[in-house]
């Protein structure tokens, strides 16, 4: 299987490069920057959406499928973008939105004026006999999940922002329509696509109220339809490509479930995102809260999902970072004192583990949140609204926004950091979000003195030079030291020791004795010390090392 050596980098394609001074990143300023990604060695960049949006949700909701959003660039633009990163041997993954299209799209508009084939698109109901809205159902982004359909009286369902109106999947034709935008971009030369959000399609045909005391997502979220939806769009369009690689977004989802959504003979999908490990921060589940990290949480989740894919034969998707998450380094690592030593440890955790490794932009350089000082500098809606509800539960505005600062999807899609100049090296005009910390983060300044970006290129050189970290199983080591993340990886005759130390200060780990018997080698360490596979090995303040036994 192809996929399991490869390493796939993220692209927020707002925030990477300005080609054209508009303060806004586009497809010529990631041309411009090919040399920089074919550095690293990746296999594959997700870019996430450059589609024609009224940008509400950041480009998750899409008036058109087929064109590129003027303020990014043209197909033009996309076709060279495509065939300059084929001749570096680098691939495309799309992000496809397909759980709902923006209400600016064509379909939604001709279901407003009447058209009833377009009407059957969306799920559109009455109010109840009451007047009540037609079910209890919350949006994930505040407020209920019904919006008023024009001057019809009807509502129509948006699980997210009211300019996002979810799509029936439950009609045939609404499905092969998408299956047709995923063949126009394979047509293109596509080869990659990330499905978002897509285990929330499976909801019912009656839908009902939740009850009392119940989550409304519980009623469409991870249900069984999921499964024979993602076969028929696997048969009816990606399933024909023998290169492709896909990976869904899946929301509130389980183990079982997500090895049958990756099982190979289930013709579902490549791989999954989860979540799970990255709530570990939170208090009671809630994301808007401030709290350390529970290690030993973080460990056990770990741990599971890693037993439990493999176990089933499922494949994870392994990452830290993406455009939704505040940076890891911030809430797992060390930024002010260890900025290296915990981004490399960060990143060996993740790296060794089995499954495909995912690098988002700037965490090759050891990118961290930005320094904002008001809620003026943040512009994305989901943190606008939480600061509002903060307040609303009697936060003062200081506890509100150190909440916020911790949490906000903007941490993470602040712009890439080129140069130590005002904006960055991003663009020559102000950009849509300010960067804070250029000073002490940047390429320029990485290449000349730093080590971050060159430890990537060993990770990702390993997982292409050594069976063991593609096609090894998983076995968790010392699962109740509450400082170190260790585990073991088989393969063949071959064991891997991989020694994480989540915090800043050395510690002394103990080693069964049938481990240091045998001959080894240092595969990697993040730091220079002679460190030799004994009973006892000290670890230096977040070192990472792993351990190659023949």
């Amino acid at each position: 299987m192809s996929f399991q050596d490869k390493v796939i980098y993220q692209i927020y394609p707002k925030s990477f490069y300005d080609s054209d001074g508009d303060g806004i990143g586009d497809l010529r300023g990631i041309i411009e920057k090919i040399p920089y990604i074919a550095k690293l060695n990746i296999d594959m960049i997700w870019f996430n959406p450059f589609f024609v949006s009224p940008q509400n949700d950041n480009g998750y909701d899409i008036a058109d499928y087929y064109k590129v959003d003027p303020r990014f660039g043209t197909m033009a633009d996309f076709e060279e973008l495509a065939q300059k990163l084929k001749e570096h041997h680098i691939g495309i993954m799309l992000d496809m939105v397909l759980n709902h299209t923006s209400t600016a799209h064509e379909w939604f508009q001709k279901a407003l004026a009447g058209d009833t084939k377009y009407q059957d698109f969306y799920y559109i109901r009455d109010p109840k006999p009451n007047g009540d809205l037609p079910t209890n159902w919350d949006s994930k982004f505040g407020g209920p999940a019904w919006g008023k359909f024009g001057q019809t009286g009807k509502y129509y369902l948006h699980l997210y922002d009211p300019t996002q109106a979810d799509l029936d999947w439950h009609n045939p034709i609404v499905r092969q329509e998408l299956y047709k935008v995923i063949n126009f971009w394979q047509s293109k030369g596509v080869h990659g696509f990330r499905f978002d959000v897509i285990n929330v399609t499976g909801k019912k045909k009656e839908l009902i109220d939740a009850p009392v005391g119940v989550a409304s997502k519980s009623l469409y979220t991870d249900t069984p339809v999921v499964q024979d939806y993602l076969k028929e769009m696997n048969q009816a369009s990606f399933g024909q490509d023998p290169d492709a690689i896909t990976v869904g977004e899946m929301s509130s989802t389980s183990i079982a479930n997500s090895v049958e959504y990756t099982l190979p003979s289930n013709h579902e999908l490549t791989m999954v995102f989860t979540f799970h490990h990255l709530k570990v921060d939170y208090i009671n589940g809630e994301k808007w809260t401030k709290t350390p990290f529970d290690f030993m949480k973080l460990k056990k989740i770990l741990n599971e999902w890693q037993i439990g894919m493999a176990k089933g034969g499922g494949w994870n998707a392994l990452f830290w970072n993406n455009h939704d998450q505040p940076r890891a380094i911030n809430r797992f690592g060390d930024p002010v004192h260890y900025r290296a030593k915990s981004a490399e440890m960060l990143a060996t955790t993740m790296h060794l583990l089995r499954g495909t490794p995912y690098i988002y932009m700037g965490e090759e350089i050891g990118m961290s949140d930005p320094d904002y000082t008001s809620m003026s500098d943040y512009v994305d809606v989901e943190c606008q609204n939480a600061y509002q509800e903060l307040l609303a539960t009697g936060k003062s505005a200081a506890e509100a926004f150190e909440i916020i600062k911790t949490k906000s999807r903007d941490n993470s899609r602040t712009p890439m950091q080129w140069d130590n100049s005002k904006y960055a090296g991003f663009s020559a005009h102000k950009p849509w979000l300010m960067p804070t910390n250029q000073d002490e983060v940047n390429v320029k300044d990485e290449f000349a003195h730093g080590e971050i970006f060159a430890y990537y290129q060993k990770l990702i050189k390993l997982r292409k030079t050594q069976p063991i970290i593609a096609q090894g199983d998983f076995k968790p080591l010392m699962i109740d030291n509450k400082q170190v993340f260790a585990y073991l990886r088989n393969y063949q005759d071959q064991t891997l020791i991989v020694l994480n130390n989540f915090y800043g200060k050395s510690t002394t780990v103990e080693l069964p004795d049938k481990l240091c018997e045998q001959n080894s080698t240092v595969l990697i360490s993040n730091y220079d010390n002679a460190i030799e596979l004994q009973k006892q090995i000290e670890l230096q303040p977040y070192q990472s090392v792993a351990f190659l036994l023949n």
